[in-house]
């Protein structure tokens, strides 16, 4: 296990979320899946209890801890894209396997977890600041799914 491991609570489904998230984003992987030693509040002994598991590089802890906490939006994984394909091909994944979206490059997977899928030419125009940055911010709050072309548009005025 890494140093630092980032811990991600799921109801029971920590297994499945590994796996999809393994097989949609890159540099990703499903590692070791530890099963209950014996009965706990949420499950049986057998059960999967934790999934060790590499999304997009970062070392992740999926625990089946039942339905005890919720997930909101103090928590995202951000994804940096590079154009408006592969801006289209993780959101499409995520909503499309049961999630839902939200605003400005957000969305929700069929677990709960929020994902920013947000591309680079978002965050470049939020770096040049001043009036381009503004525009490319008052684009921005107007989408769900970010619209590459328009935020390009956004930034030349």
């Amino acid at each position: 296990m890494a140093k630092n491991t980032i811990c991600v609570w799921y109801d029971k489904d920590a297994e499945a979320a590994a796996r999809f998230y393994a097989a949609t984003f890159p540099d990703s992987k499903v590692g070791a899946i530890h099963r209950a030693p014996s009965d706990y509040p949420s499950g049986k002994a057998g059960d999967v209890l934790t999934v060790l598991f590499t999304v997009a590089g970062i070392p992740c802890l999926g625990l089946n801890g039942g339905p005890a906490f919720k997930h909101n939006e103090a928590f995202s994984f951000q994804i940096a894209t590079d154009d408006q394909e592969e801006t289209d091909r993780y959101w499409n994944a995520i909503v499309g396997n049961g999630g839902q979206e939200s605003a400005c490059g957000w969305c929700k997977d069929k677990w709960g977890i929020s994902w920013q899928i947000t591309p680079r030419e978002l965050t470049d125009a939020m770096a040049a600041g001043g009036a381009e940055a503004k525009r490319a911010f008052e684009a921005m709050m107007t989408m769900k799914k970010i619209d590459v072309a328009a935020i390009k548009a956004a930034r030349r005025g």
